[in-house]
């Protein structure tokens, strides 16, 4: 089934030296641009990470250190990639919880002012796990009878991704062709961060997702008990959490004056 746009939209897929948001890099980005009329433009970008590149990492995406040697830094091609990313939707696969939160960390360090949350999102690992639990090899065999023979592969993923997304929508009647009903399917949480720390609840109030003050409003957490903002700003967590909780001290501050 053709996609039913309002914006253009991006599959993307990165491969990085880890999993830690906070602190892993991006070794390469793939993505698959879709516009209104249904034409495709396709584009993988390798990045020097500025660290080595973990072996374990290397056995999961074939990248290594000698590979990307003479590769742009993220620095020196976010600005070009935030311009292609302008006015589109993004989509992925395990996207929410991963690509994307790193993607706004490499976007911060380098600069970069792009506002990721006013895109809305669709993450097809959710839509195929509220559907038919399986990975991501498992689900291009299962919606589009096809083998993913080259897994790990950026680009590669990132074609899967886009086919069985289509295949999900001709597949189950009731998946809305619609980018904002399946953005909103495929979230696990109404995020603040990128991360999850810091989540809206059922009246829209910003909340605490994890540790000792979850469910806890933020702004209260903050009035009550100062040295947690210090505590989270020193702490191993993303620069767009620490982004977020600042702004949400700031407007609590102007708030009172």
């Amino acid at each position: 089934m053709k996609l039913n746009l309002r914006n253009p939209i991006i599959f993307f897929d990165l491969e990085t030296t880890g999993i830690n948001v906070a602190a892993d890099r991006i070794v390469e980005l793939s993505y698959l641009k879709i516009d209104l009329s249904g034409n495709e433009l396709s584009r993988t970008i390798r990045v020097n990470p500025g660290v080595p590149i973990p072996e374990k990492a290397s056995e999961i995406h074939g990248i290594k250190d000698e590979d990307v040697k003479d590769s742009p830094t993220f620095n020196e091609v976010a600005r070009t990639i935030a311009q292609e990313f302008e006015g589109c939707d993004l989509a992925g696969y395990n996207s929410v919880r991963f690509d994307i939160p790193l993607l706004a960390e490499e976007f911060l360090r380098a600069g970069v002012d792009i506002d990721l949350q006013k895109k809305k999102f669709v993450d097809v690992q959710i839509i195929f796990m509220k559907m038919e639990p399986r990975t991501l090899s498992a689900a291009l065999k299962y919606y589009c009878g096809k083998e993913l023979t080259d897994a790990h592969s950026a680009e590669a993923d990132t074609r899967a991704t886009y086919e069985i997304l289509q295949s999900q929508l001709d597949r189950y009647s009731n998946l809305q062709n619609d980018i904002t009903w399946l953005s909103e399917f495929s979230a696990h949480n109404r995020n603040v961060d990128f991360a999850g720390r810091i989540i809206l609840d059922d009246k829209d109030v910003e909340v605490f997702n994890f540790g000792k003050y979850k469910g806890r409003a933020v702004a209260d957490v903050l009035a009550q008990d100062p040295g947690y903002y210090g505590w989270m700003m020193q702490g191993d967590f993303p620069l767009y959490t620490k982004k977020v909780l600042t702004s949400i001290k700031l407007r609590a501050r102007d708030n009172k004056s």
